[in-house]
């Protein structure tokens, strides 16, 4: 592979922001959907791997990963961070939704994290977000992505997101919550229901 740097016209000191601003307008330039029915097609698609080889290559040894994707060389998820850039979150998500639950790297919740954020699906986001920290937690981009999330949101880190406690509440933890639903149950002439 030529030099990644080159290859996305970036300097090596150039910030990580300013690697993706660079990745981004190459990737919305050489899409091969730009490029349906046309002769270059073929050129066009070879010019797209390039350039998210060089991004994943810049990006990994920023990170520390010695040039391993984070994905384990698969390709997909860079095809799939490609679509999430490129605003077409429809097909990112469905190809996110095919990848089998033991297969799902930080990498992958750090995209369909992404994917919700854009769609305003700020829960879900901020969950997937924590799970890339959680999964990868020296990764600078998911720690950004879940501090954003957060400073939106005005919260901290909790270890019982919403989907995991039946009061929705990211302060309480399960067992708060269901005492609580006792409660409400036991004014209501309900049984008592032993908790832990």
């Amino acid at each position: 592979m030529n030099d990644p740097y080159v290859v996305l016209g970036v300097s090596p000191k150039a910030s990580d922001d300013e690697i993706k601003a660079a990745y981004r307008e190459l990737a919305r330039k050489y899409h091969p959907d730009n490029y349906t029915d046309n002769p270059l097609s073929d050129l066009a698609k070879e010019k797209m791997q390039e350039i998210n080889e060089a991004y994943d290559a810049i990006m990994n040894s920023r990170r520390g990963n010695n040039g391993r994707s984070a994905n384990n060389g698969s390709g997909e998820f860079s095809h799939i961070r490609n679509l999430v850039f490129t605003g077409r979150l429809e097909e990112a998500q469905e190809l996110l939704d095919g990848v089998p639950v033991a297969s799902r790297t930080a990498e992958w919740y750090f995209l369909n994290g992404s994917v919700q954020y854009k769609r305003g699906w700020f829960e879900g986001a901020y969950s997937s977000f924590s799970t890339a920290c959680r999964m990868d937690p020296q990764n600078p981009e998911y720690r950004e992505a879940f501090n954003r999330i957060s400073r939106q949101s005005g919260r901290q880190y909790s270890p019982y997101s919403s989907s995991q406690n039946m009061g929705g509440c990211v302060s309480c933890d399960p067992c708060t919550s269901l005492c609580i639903a006792d409660c409400c149950c036991e004014m209501c002439g309900g049984d008592l229901i032993p908790c832990c």
